[in-house]
């Protein structure tokens, strides 16, 4: 772990940093820049945890009981490709989250998930931005915008949002992204896109790849994966980051 790196990117779990921005990731540390991908809900999930999405989402990852480790190399396989560092906090993925009075989980379906942030939830961005004021140091802090409004997704921008400053930006989570369509005429925002080499593209494809227990979760197969992201990128002239207008901080 460096003391400086040149940008950090905050990824809700464990793929959502190099599905949405592999390319510029690989490109800039094979200019020589330090880049940190910090995982915030990368944590063990509880033993006895049961729900339905649990149950789909284990079963559609055919991974074993400790499936949170699983990914957790995973990711260190992706991080490796692109050439950045990592970190992994001790967060549950939002379906491990309890309501803390009654246990019951708090994101028991899909449309729980995707369906803002539960109220017991609220708390955790506090807490959140509190461990973000000690990260290292960084010239840029990239975070989610939020697009498909997945619990996870919208407790890390709002922690980022308490913290970031001037340095904040926004990047697209794809694949939500793919699904909406963002004006970049917006007076709140300004839009910067980030085309992509040929082995940018590539290492983004391979660092995809070494999720291979989410592959399925979007993709028919790998061939399906590189056709649609590829697409994306095409699509979109490379990857897009999003600055605010108006900085709170």
């Amino acid at each position: 772990m460096n003391e400086y790196y040149d940008a950090i990117y905050l990824s809700p779990h464990l793929d959502d940093a190099a599905l949405s921005c592999g390319g510029q990731i690989y490109g800039q540390t094979a200019q020589g820049q330090s880049v940190l991908i910090v995982t915030v809900m990368a944590g063990d999930a509880p033993l006895d945890m049961r729900s339905p999405i649990i149950e789909e989402l284990h079963g559609r990852w055919r991974l074993p009981q400790d499936a949170a480790a699983a990914r957790r190399a995973e990711d260190q396989a992706a991080c490796r490709v692109l050439g950045a560092d990592w970190q992994h906090w001790d967060v549950p993925d939002c379906v491990y989250r309890r309501e803390p009075f009654t246990g019951a989980a708090l994101y028991p379906t899909w449309e729980a998930v995707i369906g803002g942030v539960h109220p017991a939830d609220e708390a955790l961005a506090a807490d959140l931005a509190a461990r973000l004021a000690d990260l290292p140091g960084h010239g840029r802090l990239l975070a989610p915008m939020g697009i498909g409004s997945h619990a996870d997704h919208l407790l890390v921008k709002m922690a980022a949002q308490a913290v970031g400053g001037q340095r904040l930006s926004f990047y697209e989570d794809y694949p939500y992204a793919a699904a909406q369509s963002l004006d970049g005429n917006d007076n709140e925002w300004r839009l910067e896109v980030i085309p992509l080499r040929p082995a940018d593209l590539d290492a983004r494809f391979e660092a995809i790849a070494a999720y291979k227990s989410q592959l399925s979760s979007f993709f028919h197969d790998r061939a399906d994966m590189e056709q649609q992201v590829g697409d994306f990128v095409k699509c979109a002239g490379g990857e897009r980051i999003w600055y605010p207008t108006v900085v709170n901080r």
